[in-house]
């Protein structure tokens, strides 16, 4: 008799990768709608989800504590567990913002759209409900005002390509977000990932245009711990694209003890769909920031004009030259001397500066130009911030670290009051410049792509901890083709050119013990050339022989 052969277990599906999973969703619209444009039609749903899963979580949690009583208990109502104070309780937004959570009204939830995704509803058509979703959750959670996305009833997206986006996107899960004590926990750096993640991709498919809203987020990183912000700091960007500078500058206070919610954050961006790419962005990570009343110029229409920042740090669109600089020829900003019309680097630098308290920090990624360009009266300007002893450190980035332009890059970082009062942040560096060349750093992650890695940003950083005077970071010392304190008179010899290749010199080549000398290395190569010259006449014999045999 045959024994049965039992059933095989069938294979329980392995959850998909969330970012092939993100990457699937673009591709639904691809032909539909372009990189620019899909990017806020994908984040905006995934946002919806994200909100909904966190207020679900919460609102299970709330349940839960008022059925076993120890919520009541708090509130000094014991023993009234009715469903109708259960259901008042868990729907009061009041429980979701105290807890650092977004209230999504029942109509707005995640779940409605799933349902009429799956053609289970009747009334209005998926995009309505959505568009209906977005507007409901702005009104509720102010600080969301005009920053969702309000297009998915447009004609350019059919029914069934969104109802088959949404379905793709509800597979993404997301791990827990309410910690015990009931407030939203670490985790939103998942939902901070998807928006990274997307980011970048869409830098690549836009190209150069991508490229104004993204930073690589090893140059954010390298700002950050340059300038070390603190907590109870007010910490300023200027040209703030999605704000990847404020994620990494609130990462930095987290990671170092700080409160990450005890920091002011204050940007600009002019770029209206950037500008509520931001405020979502910023949103999902919890952090509250002012980017202005709207989309502005910071040239033009700054946003916060009686500011005085901490830290100020941008990477700003490099060399631009529409940056309506005729119209500000006469400027309270222009300390040093009225940048060039047809390029705004120095316009940004003495606009960061203009916004610096006493004491203060700044950071900026520019074009490597900006180190020893003359053009339109540069040179002047860069004498005047040298000789005012306003520079601190210079930095010469790796090529290849950014997708959207192959112009090479440096950064400046800027001490204000170093020359007059030795501001805290650097000590008894008085009259000198930190030079650092990081060119020669840095590894490829593709045949195009280069990043800074941890320990490259570690050494960058380290460097300049020290030479500050930070407490613990060991004594400062040159390193020959990496780093060097240069003093201002060397600076005037050299022109007031900033390029770090000029001051650090070449690194040294240490010799082995056994190493071979050059006279002997000399004559072992000589003898090794002479041997292959008598062996090219012995071959060139053997072939003389055969070829006169044919």
């Amino acid at each position: 008799m045959r024994t049965p052969v039992p059933p095989r277990k069938k294979k329980e599906a392995k959850p998909e990768p969330m970012k092939a999973i993100l990457w699937k969703s673009a591709d639904k619209l691809r032909g539909t709608l372009d990189a620019a444009e899909y990017k806020h039609f994908v984040l905006g749903l995934v946002f919806l989800k994200y909100v909904s899963v966190a207020m679900a979580e919460k609102r299970a949690q709330l349940e839960a504590e008022l059925r076993d009583g120890s919520m009541l208990a708090e509130l000094g109502l014991e023993g009234q567990a009715s469903e109708e104070l259960i259901l008042k309780t868990v729907e009061d937004r009041r429980q979701y913002t105290g807890a650092g959570l977004f209230y999504v009204p029942p109509a707005a939830r995640w779940e409605e759209v799933m349902e009429r995704a799956k053609g289970t509803l009747d009334g209005p058509s998926l995009g309505e409900v959505i568009n209906t979703a977005m507007d409901t959750i702005e009104k509720v959670n102010p600080s969301l005002r005009d920053t969702l996305p309000d297009n998915y009833n447009s004609q350019r997206v059919n029914e069934t390509t969104l109802a088959g986006l949404v379905q793709l996107l509800d597979r993404l899960e997301f791990q827990s977000q309410v910690g015990e004590d009931g407030r939203r926990t670490g985790a939103r750096d998942l939902m901070g990932e998807v928006y990274e993640y997307f980011l970048e991709q869409f830098a690549i498919a836009e190209g150069r245009k991508g490229g104004e809203f993204f930073t690589p987020e090893s140059i954010v990183q390298l700002l950050v711990e340059m300038l070390e912000p603190q907590e109870r700091e007010r910490v300023l960007d200027p040209a703030c694209g999605s704000g990847g500078m404020f994620v990494q500058t609130e990462k930095f206070i987290d990671t170092h003890g700080g409160d990450r919610f005890n920091v002011s954050v204050y940007g600009q961006e002019r770029n209206l769909t950037t500008w509520r790419l931001a405020k979502m962005n910023l949103a999902i990570h919890g952090i509250e920031a002012n980017l202005g009343e709207e989309p502005a110029d910071s040239f033009h229409e700054d946003q916060h004009p009686d500011l005085k920042a901490h830290v100020v740090l941008a990477n700003p669109p490099f060399n631009i030259s529409d940056w309506g600089g005729e119209r500000l020829g006469i400027d309270d900003r222009w300390v040093y001397g009225v940048p060039p019309v047809g390029n705004a680097n120095f316009a940004w630098i003495q606009l960061m500066v203009s916004k610096l308290r006493p004491g203060g920090r700044a950071g900026i990624v520019l074009a490597n130009g900006s180190m020893s360009g003359k053009s339109g009266g540069e040179g002047d300007i860069r004498r005047a911030m040298v000789e005012d002893d306003l520079v601190a450190c210079m930095v010469a980035l790796p090529s290849q670290l950014f997708r959207s332009t192959q112009i090479p890059a440096c950064l400046w970082f800027l001490a204000e009051g170093k020359g007059q009062r030795h501001a805290e942040w650097v000590r008894g560096r008085k009259g000198e410049v930190l030079f650092i060349d990081a060119s020669g750093l840095g590894e490829m992650v593709g045949r195009t792509l280069r990043q800074l890695s941890p320990a490259d940003i570690e050494r960058v950083a380290s460097a300049f901890r020290a030479w500050r005077g930070v407490e613990g970071s060991g004594a400062y010392e040159d390193v020959p083709g990496f780093c060097r304190s240069a003093s201002l008179e060397e600076v005037r010899e050299n022109d007031f050119m900033l390029t770090p290749g000029r001051y650090v010199g070449v690194a040294e080549v240490a010799e082995s013990a056994d190493a071979e000398s050059v006279e002997a290395k000399v004559a072992r190569l000589t003898k090794e050339l002479f041997g292959l010259f008598e062996e090219s006449g012995r071959l060139e014999s053997v072939v003389r022989r055969q070829v006169g045999r044919l």
